[in-house]
């Protein structure tokens, strides 16, 4: 195998590896991100939401008597939307190495936009019964399913556009578009909340931001549509280094994927951590805040918001950052930061006032935004061309689904038996043991090249082992 690097192997010369971009390729490189970033910006925009509104989502889908295991149902259905992840990772992630990044892109966004708005229109349990939350259910199943093929796809699609030298920089915009639709999310329902009430958001209030999704969703797809391909992946499908279409073509992508199985278990002990802290913080803590520590609504939702809001600030520097002292670096201190400080900042989020409450949230959220910042510059490094959509996808959900979605139905089933509401603090502080290993055996991958079928630590040897006779394989 043979890999090519630097701006002479691409026929139009972009990406270049250097940080010098012409008006027009800085003009679609923008339009790249864009397009990637919305895309993420939607699919938070709904997790925001549904967590958010679980309270006023399991009094129309699941009524009781006891509060506690009705909320815990609504995270129960967010948590199934998690466990069929994988399964939309393995169809749609080696699809996107044999098609194109940007069809698949395109197919996801619809159907996450369309699943989303759907739930605005659903009728209640109190309206049709059981079928209420069934439906709610079904929706929450498609919306995971394309997830499984989003978060990969706009990651991948995002790195191979960006300049070799600032990955980094360009990257951290997906996480930005994350936190964007998690902040609208929160702010839309917090607005909500002030101007109509309890009382009007559990009969109907609930539905506009659900709503709010379709025009979103349109503008995304609008920008996808006029995208073109990945230029690392158009030129290794004419170079005849990726799977080829038609029959048996998924089944060779698929088994191509997995001959990089000890990358993808290294990427899944990352991204274990990486989605604990982020369910936790952004996804859980809401209901934590006013439901387990009696805290007010909008005042919990509007410090949450803050906290946000200076993650996304500082997201891009820290990803400039990356591009310059190598992401392992900043990696690490996250992992040690959480090992360290989680039980210590859920303290101050547990027995202060708002000053300690919101320190210890600010805390949390710096340590995750370093994170972030990574995640887009890293992960679809570890991976060469022809399998990189769909081992980051594959791996990536099968964590997530595992680990993440669960999170805030664990940390409630747990804080309920135990009584202890530092346990959200004790899970984080488990998650970063396991995950310096993973980290501590990533390849530094800062400035590295995408092109070509090759990766750190890959070789014929290694290829020929799998029984797998890709396009485009050259013996060096």
């Amino acid at each position: 195998m043979t890999e090519k690097s630097g701006s002479a192997a691409s026929p139009t010369g972009y990406p270049p590896s250097t940080d010098t971009l012409s008006p027009d390729e800085t003009k679609i490189l923008h339009r790249a991100i864009g397009g990637s970033a919305l895309g993420n910006a939607v699919e938070w925009f709904d997790y925001a939401v549904y967590g958010y509104l679980a309270v006023y989502i399991a009094a129309n889908f699941f009524p009781s008597d006891d509060g506690g295991a009705n909320l815990l149902s609504t995270f129960a259905v967010l948590a199934a939307s998690f466990i069929i992840r994988p399964i939309g990772g393995i169809v749609l992630g080696p699809l996107g190495d044999r098609i194109g990044r940007q069809k698949v892109l395109v197919l996801t966004v619809t159907m996450m936009t369309l699943a989303t708005a759907t739930i605005g229109v659903l009728p209640t349990f109190d309206t049709i019964g059981i079928a209420a939350p069934l439906l709610l259910l079904v929706c929450r199943l498609v919306q995971g399913f394309s997830t499984g093929g989003e978060y990969g796809g706009a990651a991948v699609f995002m790195a191979e556009y960006a300049p070799d030298k600032r990955r980094g920089f360009f990257g951290s915009f997906l996480e930005f578009g994350t936190l964007a639709g998690t902040v609208g999310g929160a702010s839309l329902c917090t607005l909500l909340n002030v101007g109509l009430g309890d009382e009007t958001m559990e009969a109907w209030g609930w539905r506009i931001p659900f709503l709010v999704t379709l025009p979103l969703g349109i503008v995304a797809l609008w920008l996808r549509t006029r995208l073109e391909d990945s230029p690392v992946f158009a030129e290794a499908k004419e170079d005849g280094g990726t799977v080829e279409e038609g029959a048996g073509g998924a089944v060779t992508s698929l088994k191509a994927t997995m001959t990089y199985w000890q990358r993808i278990l290294i990427l899944m002990g990352f991204v274990l951590l990486l989605n604990i802290a982020y369910y936790t913080v952004l996804t859980f803590l809401p209901s934590y805040l006013s439901d387990t520590l009696g805290h007010s609504t909008t005042q919990s939702n509007f410090t949450l918001v803050a906290i946000m809001i200076v993650m996304m600030a500082i997201i891009n520097p820290i990803g400039a950052l990356s591009d310059r002292v190598g992401r392992k670096p900043l990696l690490l201190v996250a992992c040690v930061g959480y090992f360290v400080f989680s039980v210590p900042l859920f303290l101050l989020i547990i027995n202060t006032g708002l000053i300690g409450q919101s320190i210890g949230l600010l805390g949390l959220g710096v340590l995750l935004v370093i994170m972030c910042s990574c995640v887009s510059s890293t992960l679809p490094a570890l991976f060469p061309t022809q399998v990189r959509y769909g081992a980051f996808a594959i791996g990536y959900n099968v964590s997530t689904a595992l680990f993440g979605g669960t999170a805030p139905l664990i940390l409630t089933f747990l804080i309920d038996r135990t009584g202890s509401n530092l346990i959200p603090g004790w899970y984080m502080m488990i998650a970063a043991a396991i995950a310096f290993v993973p980290i501590l055996l990533m390849p530094e991958t800062a400035g590295r090249s995408l092109r070509g079928t090759q990766c750190p630590g890959d070789n014929d040897d290694e290829v020929a082992a799998s029984g797998v006779e890709l396009v485009g394989y050259k013996k060096k």
